[in-house]
C-alpha cells in the first residue's frame, strides 16, 4: 500500500486528468446505460416460467403479468341484467385500446359466467391481460383502457381499472426519480460531513462519490451489451454508490488529518493514510463485492445482473478512493482543510469513555445486546416470503376505489391473482371441471369466441379463494399445479402464485450454496486482513446474526405494519417481497462488514503497537467510533432517499438496508464487537505459522499483556 501511495503521488497529474475524463464519459453514457437496462423477472427452467413463455408466444400477453381488472358500474337504478350487450361491447373494445400492445379480455360475454358481476348486479368486470413492460418507464395501459371503455359504456356509468400492478403504481407519479434521490442523499451526507470535518474538506468525499458513480455507469455500459442488466441496478449504483464512496473517502481523509495533526508533512501523511486506512478500504471493498458476486450462483437473471452490476459499485469506489483522494489531498488538501475547527490528534473522549464502559461491563453489554437481537430473531421466525397484499399497495386513488367497489359487491381478491392454465382446446372444458374441484379454488372459466383459442390451445382461468401473494397462501397454487400435471390436455400452469413457488424453489433452494460461498471467501479474506483465526470467525457469525435481526425488524415494520403506516402511509404488507431478503443479505453482509474492518483494523494496529487487548479495544473504538457512526448515518440517509422512490417493494428494500446499517453500527459494532474482543483476550491474535504460510502472510502470536487499566 505504501508503494501504491508513492506511485499515485508521483503521477498525480495523470490520475486527476484520467478521472476527469471518466467523470465526463460516465455522465455522457449514464442515460444510455439506464435506457439499456431491462425489466425482466423470468425464472428460466422453472415450470411456471416455461408455461408463461408459451402463453406469451401464442397470445403476446399475460403469462407473466397479473391481469388488470376493468369495471363498469351502471348508474343508480340500472343493472347489468338488461344491459349485457352494451357492457359486452364496452369490454370488447378494450382489445384495441393500445395499438402496439395486444390485450386479451376475459369477461362474462366470452365465458358465459355470471361471476363477472357483483352481487348487487350493478357492476360488471373483465380481466385484461397485457404484455409485460418493455422498460421501467413504460406505463400500465390503465388510462387507455378506462378511456376506451368509458366511450362505449352506458351514459352515467362509472368506469375503473384495478389490479395488483395498478394498485402498486398508485397515482402513477413514479416518485422523485434517480437523480433527485441521489441529490437528496448527497445533501444529507454533506450535513454529516460538515459536522465531521468542520471545514471545506467536507466536499471532497462528495467529489469522490460523484466520480465513483460515473465510473460505475461507464463500466456498466459494456456489461449491458453482454447480458441483461436489471433496472434495479441504476438505483443501487446511484445511492449505494454514493454512500459507499463517501464512507471510504471519509475513512481515508480522517486518517490523513490524524497524521497531519501528529506532525507529519503532507506527503508522508498521505502515504501513511494509504498504508492504514487504504488497507482497510481495500479489504472492505473486496468484502462487499464478494457478497454481491455470490448472487451470480442463483439461477435468476435479474438477481445475477444485480450481482454483476452491484459488485462494480464497491470496486469503483475503492479504485477512486485509493487514487483520486490521495492525489487531491497531496495537492490542495491542506488549503481545502479550512477553517480547521476540529482536530484529529486525540481520540474522541465520548467514544473512548463508551469503549471503557463496555470493556468494564463486557458481560452485561454482551447479554443485553444478545437479548435485543434475540427478540428480533423471534420476529424473524414469523417471516412470510411473497408479495405485498392488495390492502397494503394503495389506500387512495382510482385503482383502490375500484377494488373497494368489487369487494363491496362480494367479489373476493382472488380475482387479482388468477392462475392461467394453458390447455388443448378440445379438452379445456373437462380440465376446467377437474381443477374446479381442488380445495381453495372458487371457480374456473373457459373463454370462447374470437381470439380465445390459438393454434388449438386455450387459456383456462382458475380463481383462488384469496390472492396468492405469500408463502402461506400459495398452497392452492401447488395443489392446482399438482392436479394439472396429472390431467390430460394440460400444457402448463402459470400466474403470480406460480412465480413465487418457482422463485422459492429456484432461489431459496440454492441459498445454502450462496451462503457457504460468501462465508468461506469472506473468512479467508479477513484472516489475511486481521492475521487471526478467531476475529474473522466472529465477524462472519455476527454478520449472520445481525442479518436475522434485520429480517425481524422488517417483519415487524412491514409484514405486521408496526411503523409502515405511520411512516409511509402503507398498511401491513402481510409478507416480505420474495426477492428482497436475498438482496438485503447480499448488500448488508458486505456493507456491515465495512465497519467491522474499519474498527478491527484500528484495534489490530493498536495491539501491534504494544497495547493490551482491552486497551487496544478502547483506543480503537475511541478512534473509529465517530467515523463509523458518521459513515453509517451517511449510508442510512442514502437509503432513506432510496425509500422515497416509487413502489412498495423499493421502500421495503431501502428500509431493510437502512435498518441493517443502523443496527450494525450501533448495537453490533459499538456493543457486541468490543465486548466479545475483550472477552476473547489473547485468543484474538493467534494465527498458526502453518496457516500464515499458506496465506502468504506473517504469523501472529499474542504478546504478554495486562488485562486492562479501566480507570484514567
Amino acid at each position: 500500500m505504501r508503494r501504491w501511495g508513492e506511485l499515485v503521488l508521483r503521477h498525480w497529474v495523470i490520475v486527476m486528468v484520467a478521472w476527469a475524463v471518466v467523470l465526463v464519459a460516465g455522465g455522457a453514457v449514464a442515460s444510455t446505460v439506464s435506457d439499456r437496462m431491462t425489466v425482466n423477472f423470468s425464472l428460466p427452467g422453472q415450470p411456471g416460467d416455461e408455461a408463461a413463455n408459451k402463453i406469451i408466444a401464442e397470445y403476446h400477453n399475460g403469462g407473466n403479468t397479473a391481469p388488470l381488472i376493468a369495471t363498469v358500474t351502471l348508474p343508480e337504478g340500472q343493472t347489468v341484467s338488461g344491459n349485457e350487450q352494451v357492457v359486452a361491447k364496452a369490454f370488447d373494445s378494450v382489445a384495441g385500446a393500445v395499438p402496439d400492445r395486444p390485450l386479451r379480455v376475459v369477461d362474462e360475454a366470452n365465458t358465459g359466467d355470471k361471476a363477472f358481476r357483483t352481487s348487487d348486479d350493478r357492476t360488471a368486470y373483465a380481466m385484461v391481460f397485457y404484455p409485460f413492460p418493455r422498460s421501467f418507464s413504460e406505463q400500465l395501459p390503465t388510462k387507455e383502457i378506462e378511456k376506451t371503455v368509458q366511450a362505449v359504456a352506458p351514459d352515467g356509468s362509472v368506469v375503473g381499472v384495478t389490479g395488483m400492478d395498478a394498485l402498486a403504481t398508485g397515482d402513477d407519479s413514479g416518485g422523485p426519480g434517480v437523480l433527485t434521490e441521489t441529490l437528496l442523499g448527497a445533501m444529507g451526507a454533506l450535513i454529516v460531513l460538515l459536522f465531521v470535518f468542520a471545514s471545506a474538506l467536507a466536499f471532497l468525499p462528495l467529489v469522490v462519490a460523484g466520480v465513483s458513480i460515473m465510473a460505475t455507469f461507464l463500466m456498466l455500459l459494456p456489461l449491458t451489451y453482454l447480458t441483461d442488466v436489471s433496472f434495479i441496478v441504476q438505483f443501487l449504483v446511484a445511492l449505494v454508490g454514493l454512500g459507499v464512496a463517501i464512507d471510504y473517502s471519509l475513512l481515508f481523509v480522517t486518517r490523513w488529518r490524524e497524521e497531519r495533526d501528529h506532525g507529519r508533512d503532507n506527503h508522508e501523511a498521505v502515504v501513511v493514510a494509504m498504508e492504514t486506512a487504504g488497507h482497510a478500504v481495500l479489504f472492505s471493498g473486496i468484502t462487499v463485492a464478494i457478497g454481491l458476486l455470490a448472487l451470480v450462483v442463483l439461477p435468476v437473471p435479474f438477481m445475477r445482473s444485480v450481482g454483476y452490476g452491484g459488485a462494480l459499485i464497491p470496486l469503483a469506489s475503492v479504485l477512486v478512493t485509493l487514487t483520486l483522494t490521495p492525489a487531491i489531498l497531496a495537492t490542495v488538501g491542506p488549503r481545502v482543510d479550512w477553517p480547521k475547527i476540529r482536530h484529529e490528534n486525540k481520540a474522541s473522549r465520548g467514544w473512548t469513555a463508551w469503549a471503557r464502559l463496555i470493556v468494564r461491563r463486557r458481560w452485561i453489554a454482551l447479554v443485553s445486546a444478545v437479548a435485543v437481537i434475540g427478540v428480533l430473531f423471534v420476529s424473524f421466525l414469523g417471516i412470510k416470503i411473497g408479495l405485498a397484499d392488495s390492502t397494503s399497495l394503495a389506500k387512495t386513488g382510482r385503482a383502490y376505489d375500484t377494488l373497494q367497489t368489487l369487494e363491496r359487491g362480494g367479489v373476493n381478491t382472488g380475482v387479482l391473482t388468477p392462475m392461467e392454465v394453458l390447455t388443448e382446446t378440445d379438452r379445456a372444458p373437462s380440465v376446467a371441471d377437474t381443477l374446479a374441484r381442488v380445495d381453495g379454488v372458487t371457480r374456473t372459466v373457459v373463454p370462447t369466441g374470437p381470439g380465445a383459442s390459438v393454434d388449438g390451445q386455450t387459456v383456462i382461468l382458475v380463481f383462488p379463494d384469496e390472492e396468492t401473494v405469500n408463502s402461506q397462501s400459495v398452497q392452492v397454487v401447488r395443489d392446482v399445479t399438482a392436479k394439472a400435471d396429472d390431467t390430460a390436455g394440460v400444457i402448463g400452469v402459470t400466474g403470480v402464485g406460480n412465480a413465487q413457488v418457482d422463485f422459492l424453489h429456484a432461489v431459496y433452494g440454492n441459498f445454502p450454496l450462496m451462503l457457504l460461498i460468501i462465508a468461506a471467501l469472506t473468512y479467508i479474506l479477513l484472516v489475511r486482513a486481521f492475521r487471526s483465526l478467531l476475529l474473522p470467525l466472529k465477524a462472519v457469525i455476527l454478520n449472520l446474526i445481525s442479518l436475522s435481526a434485520v429480517y425481524g425488524l422488517m417483519v415487524l415494520f412491514w409484514q405486521k405494519g408496526y411503523g409502515s403506516d405511520a411512516v409511509f402511509g402503507i398498511a401491513e404488507t402481510g409478507a416480505v417481497t420474495f426477492w428482497i431478503p436475498l438482496m438485503v443479505f447480499a448488500f448488508l453482509f458486505g456493507l456491515s462488514m465495512d465497519y467491522e474492518v474499519f474498527i478491527l483494523s484500528r484495534v489490530r494496529e493498536e495491539y501491534d503497537a504494544g497495547a493490551g487487548t482491552d486497551d487496544a479495544v478502547i483506543q480503537g473504538i475511541g478512534r473509529t467510533g465517530r467515523l463509523v457512526t458518521s459513515a453509517a448515518l451517511i449510508l442510512f440517509l442514502a437509503f432513506a432517499a432510496l425509500a422515497s422512490g416509487p413502489g412498495t417493494d423499493l421502500k421495503v428494500m431501502a428500509t431493510g438496508l437502512g435498518f441493517g446499517i443502523l443496527l450494525d453500527a450501533t448495537l453490533v459494532r459499538s456493543v457486541l464487537v468490543p465486548a466479545l474482543v475483550s472477552l476473547f483476550g489473547s485468543w484474538n491474535w493467534k494465527l498458526p505459522d502453518s496457516v500464515a504460510r499458506i496465506l502468504r502472510i506473517q504469523p501472529s502470536h499474542s504478546h504478554v499483556e495486562r488485562r486492562v487499566v479501566l480507570d484514567d
